[in-house]
């Protein structure tokens, strides 16, 4: 109310005292003797004094009359004279761009410390992102950019996660640093762990992508962000092998998932059907194991999903076939390892629920070989999705916990389809996004035209120093000019010699290129959509209060992963297992709840709705 008293009510308050002033006129000019108008006009000099001794306007409708027309041609007149009016925009004649300041940034920030986000060491933003006034609404999404040493981790991710909001991370750990340092603190305050480490994946738990596909669409959406993170960094080819491989793997992944038993709905299972497809060239009417499954169930049900792809695959000649299943082999040949088939036999990172409770999910990637970064990239393409699904048919559109996704080396972790889509939509389902990036460019050699809309969608972007030129050029321009004086001098030799000062504005960044490569390391720039940027000092990790709990306050809080799991075999009741007596003959293999399992060694997939049973040997 104050605020429209200001803008309506004040400036109209003149016109108040010049109706006042009108209308004693118009009393004076009534009062006044005469027969005609100039005679009237002449005698108001013998009545103005009664007709202003009274403060009281009086009811007469003459004297209200004058008063009115007198206000509005007053009116009238200052507006003809503003709407000609020269436009001076004084000391920011070539530029009005300033460095923010506390008064900016109060409306931002929480009064409780713990609710806000860390974003440089005298600024912060509010987790609401539906606050009282929804003109000082802004999205959590963050793009930090800095160079290597710049304190990506130290200045900005480990603070943050310090904050314990009553929300859950998913966190890119390059080494597995931050886990050691704030582990131990984020089991303490109640976070469940999950950790996938692509190091060494005997620390990690299980990540099985087939477990989160409940519908045909999933299985487009799997394949297309398995393909994108593992056709290399090479130039395309023919997109027919591409597409090709798309209806292989679309096929062979519903079989699995809509018809195969629970064990075995996982990746391993793909590849092994893909390794065990022989194609003869020289024989068209050859048919392989995974032939004969797709005939039964085509039997069964002859327009699934799955028989309508694979009997586009199976157009393709013998050797375009081969040729398609070199492609896919070569494509999933990584799944080949040992250790990354048990990882991903089975699934423990509920990546569908991490915003129903409190929990801190880290990926632990290696920062020399991304050979299994990828895996990174397909987690984080089905968790956007799962999460909006959740939040949507659960939740009445908003998870009952913030989820942050802190992605640390967020260039090198593979590329996630339609990125540019998702964070432009997941603010409202309480899920936000922090990109860490060495350089701007990185992420336009990622996302191409896309990057420009994904940075835009960050209402908070953090530069910690850098020497790409790119980056720092961009963010020059964005930063904006600003106006200064400048006094030149001048001095003219001769018979009479005679000196001269000139005083000149101009327009000059407000913080050049060399300016921005060579900014002091404890400092950073931070640019919050809708307000002049600050020139602030980056965030203390010491000062934060919180700090004595991590690793590097005391040894004693260093957190091992390790202790998450236990290699000692859990058997579950309908378990399947052998059982062996030393000196004896094998025994009849027998489930958990130990009846005997006379189908242990019978194949997983059901070859019954063949004609001829002995078709197949």
């Amino acid at each position: 109310m104050t605020a429209k008293i200001r803008k309506y009510i004040l400036p109209n308050v003149p016109y108040l005292f010049a109706l006042w002033f009108c209308l004693k006129l118009g009393t004076a000019y009534r009062l006044a003797d005469g027969a005609n108008i100039g005679m009237k006009i002449a005698g108001m000099g013998n009545t103005i004094g009664a007709a202003l001794s009274d403060f009281a306007p009086g009811l007469v409708g003459f004297d209200w009359l004058v008063g009115i027309a007198g206000a509005a041609l007053l009116r009238l007149v200052i507006y003809n004279k503003v709407k000609k009016a020269k436009k001076w925009r004084k000391d920011v004649e070539y530029g009005s761009a300033r460095w923010g300041n506390e008064k900016d940034i109060k409306p931002f920030i929480d009064p409780n410390f713990k609710n806000n986000v860390i974003l440089t060491g005298t600024e912060f933003l509010t987790m609401n992102t539906r606050p009282a006034n929804p003109a000082n609404a802004r999205n959590l999404n963050a793009c930090i950019i800095g160079g290597s040493g710049s304190g990506k981790t130290r200045f900005w991710l480990t603070p943050n996660i310090l904050q314990a909001h009553n929300c859950s991370y998913v966190v890119v750990d390059p080494k597995g640093g931050v886990i050691g340092q704030v582990g131990s603190f984020l089991m303490k305050q109640g976070y469940r762990i999950k950790v996938f480490n692509s190091i060494d994946f005997k620390k990690s738990m299980k990540y099985n992508p087939l477990s989160y596909i409940k519908t045909e669409a999933d299985i487009l959406k799997f394949v297309d962000a398995l393909i994108t993170n593992t056709r290399g960094d090479g130039k395309e080819g023919d997109p027919f092998w591409q597409k090709a491989e798309t209806l292989l793997y679309c096929a062979l992944i519903a079989y699995i998932v809509f018809e195969g038993p629970e064990e075995d709905r996982n990746l391993i299972t793909l590849v092994d059907l893909i390794n065990g497809m022989e194609v003869k060239e020289d024989d068209e009417n050859f048919r392989n194991a995974v032939d004969y499954m797709f005939m039964g169930l085509e039997k069964r049900k002859p327009d699934c999903f799955a028989v309508r792809q694979y009997k586009k695959y199976r157009l393709a000649s013998g050797k375009t076939s081969k040729s398609i299943l070199i492609s896919c082999g070569a494509r999933l040949a990584p799944f080949d390892i040992a250790e990354l088939r048990g990882v991903m036999s089975d699934d423990e990172m509920e990546l569908d629920r991490i915003g129903d409770r409190k929990t801190a999910a880290f990926f632990i990637i290696s920062d020399t070989n991304p050979t299994f970064n990828f895996i990174v990239a397909l987690a984080f393409s089905q968790m956007f999705n799962l999460l909006c699904e959740r939040a949507d048919n659960k939740y009445g559109g908003r998870l009952p916990h913030h989820t942050r996704i802190l992605w640390d080396e967020a260039a090198n972790t593979g590329q996630v389809p339609n990125l540019e889509k998702l964070v432009a939509v997941i603010r409202s389902r309480e899920i936000s996004l922090c990109l860490f990036l060495q350089a701007q460019s990185q992420l336009k050699a990622l996302y191409k035209d896309h990057a420009e809309t994904i940075m835009g969608n960050c209402d908070s972007v953090i530069f910690l120093g850098g020497r790409e030129h790119t980056t720092v050029k961009e963010l020059s321009e964005a930063l904006g000019k600003e106006t200064i004086s400048m006094q030149t001098e001048s001095r003219t030799r001769g018979q009479q010699e005679s000196y001269g000062q000139n005083t000149q504005r101009l327009g000059k960044e407000l913080m050049s290129v060399d300016e921005l490569t060579t900014m002091d390391g404890n400092k950073c720039i931070l640019q919050l959509r809708g307000l002049r940027p600050f020139f602030s000092p980056k965030y203390d990790l010491k000062k934060h209060p919180n700090y004595r709990h991590t690793a590097e306050a005391d040894k004693k809080n260093a957190f091992d992963p390790a202790t998450l799991f236990s290699t000692r075999l859990k058997v579950k009741p309908n378990d399947l297992f052998h059982v062996y007596e030393a000196g004896t003959v094998e025994e009849e293999p027998i489930t958990g709840n130990g009846t005997v399992n006379e189908d242990i060694d019978a194949d997983i997939f059901d070859y019954d709705d063949l004609d001829d049973p002995d078709a197949f040997v």
